[in-house]
């Protein structure tokens, strides 16, 4: 009886999605190899990279600079390059092994559908959108899904915005620390091209704004689960394509603002409108888009295939993402999801 044991490669493994996937993987009995700066083998070696690749048994890509960012020139063209640039390499690299992996998990993004207010977004009958991160988004699935890989079982993990110990997380509480807790409410801008599309297609040129009072849609996703959805996805072999990795309860931004005020004991929160979140979100160095862009989609292939979700209600898993937070020393570290 062989007493090898299966071996993974993830890439992007230094952020907290890259983290909790590694322990995991590892917990299951996973030999795990890791490409990144903090790792041994980098992107700049591509033979390396290549010998890593060849012969394990499970890829999981989770690469890219992160979008807690202001979408600047510089920063959009990184957010794009990082994620396009390594996804072709492990693309090339599987291509030319000798025995290539048997499924390769590469993460994407909720952000890719269209906002939405009237209807779920599924694997099935979801709308994309446009704009940069939308654009960025099928860039990066055009990237993983192109060219013949007959050996290799390719999923796409769409996640929603991952709750836990990460970026996305701190920014929200911090929010509602602070009295910024109410509703962010949507409104006319001073024109800006930051969110206009980006790459060979680019689509939408302008900031968009939406009536929705605070109403927008918050698909969101425990850490918990973005680990069991890859561990499902690994166990069966019938999921291949596109996965939505979201909470099939979709929440609103009203109902997150009051629980986020609940969990850090703000009694309460002043509402924040556009042109007040501009700032804001200016001096956080980050997007007012992540909190006013309605997502709402549906995890329809999971829930059809028999997946439970850890996290099913908005409240527990703040309360377990605020308390992680807590335990972990130092600030979050930035992952690439949005």
């Amino acid at each position: 009886m062989s007493n090898t044991r299966p071996r993974a490669v993830v890439a992007g493994a230094s952020g907290f999605i890259g983290t909790a996937i590694v322990d995991a993987l590892t917990t299951d009995g996973y030999t795990v190899d890791t490409i990144g700066r903090a790792s041994g083998t980098t992107w700049d070696d591509a033979a390396a990279v290549a010998r890593l690749i060849d012969g394990a048994d499970l890829l999981v890509n989770l690469a890219g600079k992160s979008v807690d960012c202001r979408y600047t020139d510089r920063n959009r063209d990184e957010i794009l390059r990082s994620r396009v640039a390594t996804t072709r390499d492990l693309s090339a690299a599987v291509r030319r092994a000798a025995q290539p992996p048997r499924l390769w998990v590469n993460a994407s993004t909720a952000t890719i559908y269209r906002h939405a207010t009237d209807r779920p977004n599924s694997e099935s009958d979801g709308e994309l959108g446009s704009g940069f991160s939308v654009d960025v988004a099928r860039a990066w699935e055009a990237a993983f899904f192109g060219g013949e890989l007959p050996r290799t079982r390719r999923v796409a993990l769409r996640m929603a915005i991952v709750l836990g110990p990460g970026p996305a997380t701190a920014m929200l509480l911090t929010l509602a620390r602070v009295g910024l807790g109410g509703p962010q409410i949507d409104g006319p801008i001073i024109p800006h091209r930051r969110y206009r599309g980006i790459g060979d297609h680019p689509t939408g040129s302008t900031a968009p704004w939406y009536r929705t009072r605070g109403r927008q849609r918050f698909s969101w996703v425990h850490i918990d689960d973005v680990v069991g959805a890859l561990r499902w996805v690994d166990a069966h072999e019938d999921m291949a394509g596109i996965v939505n990795v979201v909470s099939p309860h979709a929440s609103d931004n009203r109902t997150l603002m009051r629980e986020l005020r609940s969990t850090v004991g703000m009694p309460f929160g002043v509402p924040s409108w556009r042109w007040m979140l501009e700032p804001a979100m200016w001096l956080l160095r980050t997007e007012p888009e992540l909190v006013l862009k309605s997502r709402w989609v549906v995890p329809e292939r999971l829930l059809e295939a028999g997946y439970r979700f850890r996290y099913t209600e908005l409240a527990d898993a703040l309360r377990a993402a605020a308390g992680s937070i807590r335990r972990r020393p130092g600030r979050p570290r930035r992952s690439g999801r949005s």
